[in-house]
């Protein structure tokens, strides 16, 4: 399932809310869990003592989103459990970095599906992680990347 195919339009708002969009199954989704934390990328950016390092992550995640998508939608289609794991470990981690704790968290949903053998139920939910990955990085360009330069 393409990226463009998996998510529609998503409004630029961060805010938490639970909402049911006809991609994810009618599952809720869950309003505990914000978008974003804005103080991930300034966490590291001290870490590694360069805001500008911080602002080149943030770009090149943006810029790699469709990439890891692509690697997961496709590893799951293919039911290649290994590929699949590697590339929700990646959407994982390189989530929680950049502060896109939704994201993150969907993704740690998906690594327990990919681990127990569920790779349908995890590809089912490719809508879900299309439309997070969309509002994380749009949230990224709007509030940290545009921002910032």
């Amino acid at each position: 399932m393409s990226l463009s195919a998996a998510s529609p339009e998503i409004p630029a708002s961060g805010a938490a809310t639970t909402a049911v969009t006809p991609d994810d199954g009618g599952r809720p989704e869950p309003a505990a869990a914000p978008l974003m934390d804005p103080g991930a990328l300034q966490d590291l950016g001290e870490q590694v003592n360069s805001a500008t390092v911080a602002r080149g992550f943030a770009r090149d995640y943006a810029l790699m989103w469709e990439q890891r998508y692509d690697s997961l939608a496709v590893s799951l289609e293919r039911r290649d459990a290994t590929a699949a794991l590697d590339a929700v470990l990646s959407v994982k981690t390189s989530s929680s970095m950049v502060g896109g704790l939704r994201l993150a968290a969907l993704a740690t949903e998906l690594e327990v599906l990919v681990r127990e053998g569920l790779l349908a139920e995890a590809e089912a939910r490719l809508g879900e992680v299309a439309a997070r990955g969309r509002e994380t990085v749009q949230e990224l360009q709007f509030s940290y990347i545009l921002m910032e330069c």
